[in-house]
């Protein structure tokens, strides 16, 4: 296990340095494409390197916001859980539109996004989903989507066009190793198996495939049904649980030092973390850190760097 930690802060550390160094390499070219136009007075060359060099001063920023992405559990990957609240089947379009969001956000940054259960809302959406994102420091940059989320709009489900405000839940928690040893007994695990809701083929909807796995003392309940195999899922969804356990413990471990948002308040008014408005206009707000963006129609299509970053600008 040791060999394993140090194994992957070895590899942490070269990609960091590497970075830098091809952060250095690209600004020396840059430069030296400048003096030549410059030298030449070609406005065009001239803007080009501007450009770039503007380009690598964000990259930079954004290589300096991932040092502080040190946590112990920051470089792993993560799951991502969404519930709707207050709001009917207005919120269950809401989960759907977030776990698109979500989803948009991780392929943009070439990490890979398996859904482990969805469950459909009566009329439209879903009543709730959880997905893996998969990659570098997956759960460092979404630890702080867990909260409630908020949205504004006109609703489609309306035939009076009136205005709604429906909630959804996230819960992000880490994707545990081997090297984190998570001790949970089998007494205080209750294990209900149902059929697979979905698309999927005749044999996921007709056995009763998806498994439900309470933890009686936390009360953490997660949910599988990714595979057509109850043994499979039953051992994925036990790696959740514990998952979920660990990120209990580090949430204990954290408030000893720094009061954190609770993730598992009401779903509903005045426990939100961020707002997202539709109309009368468009705007995207993090309430913890003022952070705003006008075009909520990129958020939503998962450009939600400025709030990630925010969040863990806000921490240092």
């Amino acid at each position: 296990m040791a060999a394993q930690k140090l194994l992957r802060e070895k590899n942490t550390l070269a990609r960091q340095v590497e970075a830098v160094r091809s952060l250095e390499s690209a600004l020396s070219d840059q430069l030296t494409l400048l003096e030549l136009g410059e030298a030449e007075k070609d406005t065009a060359t001239i803007a080009e390197a501007e450009a770039a060099i503007t380009q690598l001063a964000n990259d930079a920023r954004k290589k300096r916001l991932e040092t502080l992405l040190s946590g112990e559990a920051d470089g792993n990957d993560t799951y991502v859980e969404l519930n709707s609240g207050a709001g009917g089947t207005e919120a269950c379009d809401w989960v759907a539109m977030m776990l698109r969001m979500y989803m948009r956000w991780a392929e943009k940054r070439g990490y890979k996004v398996e859904l482990l259960e969805d469950s459909p809302g009566e009329e439209a959406g879903l009543k709730s989903a959880t997905i893996q994102i998969s990659g570098t420091n997956a759960y460092g940059w979404l630890k702080g989507e867990s909260g409630v989320h908020r949205l504004v709009r006109i609703s489609p489900f309306d035939a009076n066009a009136r205005r709604h405000t429906s909630f959804a839940s996230v819960w992000v928690y880490p994707v545990i190793d081997d090297s984190i040893q998570i001790d949970v007994q089998e007494k205080d695990i209750q294990v209900d198996t149902m059929r697979a809701s979905g698309a999927g083929g005749q044999h996921v909807n007709k056995t009763s495939s998806a498994v439900r796995m309470t933890h009686l003392p936390t009360g953490i309940v997660v949910k599988c049904q990714s595979d057509r195999s109850q043994h499979r899922n039953r051992a994925m969804a036990l790696q959740m649980l514990k998952a979920r356990i660990y990120e209990q413990e580090l949430q204990r471990r954290e408030a000893a030092v720094q009061a954190q948002h609770n993730a598992k308040t009401e779903i509903g008014w005045g426990h939100q973390i961020r707002s997202y408005v539709l109309q009368p206009y468009q705007m995207v707000k993090d309430l913890r850190t003022e952070i705003e963006n006008g075009n909520a129609a990129a958020v939503l299509d998962g450009d939600i760097d400025r709030f990630l970053e925010g969040f863990l600008a806000q921490r240092v």
